[in-house]
């Protein structure tokens, strides 16, 4: 005979809601244990994600470099300059130039591999664009890929120019500065100060719409 046959009828109801009591309560601490996994792995997300949102907002609070307090060495200033529409090729007083007669067409800014028309170019510093130019003789392989990879997507005009007194020039409207190579740190100086600069006789005008020269490749 079972343990169970031994038992009154009370006795064998006391052990069957017994068993209910027990085997609930362990249904119970199964899902408490659960959710305790649930919240920790909430909590764990949740400071991962208050952890990206404190560093966005430590870094944009980082005071911004304003152009105006950029002190480059070496930066020559050209007054004075007029910009007139004019058709045909212009002497200019500086290589390259940094303004003065130009074309009607502006230069589509980009990425060039042969010499563009300066006439053309110069419109596109009136719009605000920076013209970088470097000596293809001296800028080549490596180093050219690492120039082309340092040009910001609008507003830089990027072509080689022989002549030049130095590896690579950077030029504005009205101002320029020679460098001594594409890992020269004023280049990334000047092209911080003058591209889109609302100092430019026609700031915010299109650098794109235009004109392409010879040997676009971006």
């Amino acid at each position: 005979m079972s343990n169970d046959e031994n038992l009154t009828i009370k006795q064998q109801r006391e052990k069957r809601r017994a068993e209910k009591v027990a085997a609930l309560k362990a249904k119970q601490e199964r899902e408490k244990r659960r959710n305790l996994i649930a919240i920790g792995s909430a909590v764990v997300g949740a400071l991962a994600v208050i952890a990206i949102v404190v560093s966005i907002v430590v870094t944009s609070a980082q005071p911004r470099v304003e152009p105006a307090d950029i002190d480059i060495a070496g930066l020559e200033t050209f007054e004075e300059i007029e910009g007139l529409h004019v058709e045909g090729v212009v002497d200019y007083d500086q290589t390259p130039p940094v303004g003065g007669p130009h074309n009607a067409a502006w230069l589509n800014c980009g990425i060039y591999e042969q010499e563009v028309p300066a006439e053309n170019a110069v419109h596109s510093l009136e719009h605000g664009a920076v013209w970088v130019t470097y000596d293809p003789a001296e800028v080549t392989d490596g180093d050219l890929d690492a120039l082309r990879d340092e040009m910001p997507s609008t507003y830089i005009i990027l072509s080689p120019f022989e002549g030049l007194d130095a590896p690579v020039v950077a030029s504005a409207w009205g101002y320029q500065v020679q460098l001594d190579g594409v890992d020269d740190p004023r280049l990334a100086d000047f092209i911080t100060k003058y591209r889109a600069s609302p100092d430019a006789p026609e700031p915010g005008a299109l650098c794109t719409q235009a004109v392409d020269g010879p040997g676009k490749i971006a």
